[in-house]
């Protein structure tokens, strides 16, 4: 299968530059618990480490780490996100590059983060890349915010995402990780009908295997292409927020497959959107559930 231009790779990574703003503005953060968890498979502290954020974006993550103690340096590509960054935090050296080719000296980080980028890279070049800036004992940390399938109107709303697209542009292969996703909450939600403790317990011990499932297929297609799978460990970190309705289509506005499609496709397809969330959110606030995947290698 083929890829419309406007939809390869290169112009999705492209894509953000023009709406730098608008992405700082929506995009979901991170919660606390996943520095916590970070510092706990790294099995050192962010205080007082050098840390490399790669793919810095507008700076949600790198603020975040900078607040736990770290000392940060953002790395990032897009001059539209480095201008951005910049204007929002003047007090965080940024430097330009890719994670594929790193503009920093060998052995000088305690850790290197991808907050939501790391699938921008090339894994055969990126991951030596990373071992050779990390010092030994370091920490490649990746992890991604995916939406909650096991939530029903966000699960209802990926579904209808994803059949967008296949419609209006059906050579375009899709999320591969959204269609897993999908498939796990499905299996989990088999047999749950009967709210007894028994089916409770079976729930559990699904919604786990769901996510180990779904875990193991992010991370295998994480290092794909890279020169040797490197050893590795992950865990998923549940959390929330509360948003107006314009915020929720406004994030979803910022990814790069909307801001390909053009303006007037995405502003119809949001506008759908806007009616369905308020015969779930009639008040217009809206709970958006996010499974954060952090996955961490180390350096030998």
């Amino acid at each position: 299968m083929t890829t419309h231009p406007r939809f390869s790779h290169t112009t999705r990574a492209h894509s953000f530059n023009t709406a730098a703003a608008q992405y700082a503005a929506n995009r979901p953060s991170y919660p606390p618990a996943l520095f916590t968890t970070l510092e706990d498979l790294a099995a050192r502290p962010l205080k007082g480490a050098k840390v490399i954020d790669v793919g810095a974006g507008t700076g949600i993550a790198t603020t975040l780490l900078h607040a736990r103690g770290a000392d940060v340096i953002a790395v990032e590509p897009g001059e539209g996100m480095a201008a951005e960054f910049r204007r929002a935090h003047p007090d965080i050296p940024l430097v330009r590059g890719t994670g594929d080719t790193l503009p920093l000296a060998t052995a000088s980080a305690d850790f290197l983060t991808y907050a939501q980028s790391w699938h921008w890279t090339n894994p055969a070049r990126s991951l030596p890349e990373a071992f050779r800036v990390l010092r030994p004992g370091g920490a490649l940390a990746l992890w991604w915010n995916t939406s909650a399938l096991d939530v029903p109107w966000i699960a209802a709303q990926s579904q209808r995402i994803d059949q967008y697209f296949e419609d209006a542009h059906p050579t375009e292969e899709g999320t591969a990780a959204t269609k897993a996703k999908q498939g796990a909450a499905t299996k989990t939600e088999e047999g749950t009908a009967t709210k007894t403790k028994k089916d409770t317990a079976t729930k559990t011990k699904k919604d786990t295997e769901s996510h180990q499932r779904t875990a193991g297929f992010l991370t295998e297609r994480a290092f794909k292409g890279a020169p040797e799978l490197p050893p590795h460990t992950h865990r998923i970190v549940r959390w929330s927020r509360h948003v107006p309705v314009d915020t929720h289509l406004a994030n979803i506005g910022s990814h790069s497959a909307f801001l390909v499609l053009g303006k007037e496709d995405t502003d119809a397809f949001l506008a759908e959107e806007r009616t369905r969330l308020l015969e779930t959110f009639p008040d217009g606030r809206v709970e958006e559930v996010y499974d954060v995947l952090v996955i961490v290698a180390t350096r030998s």
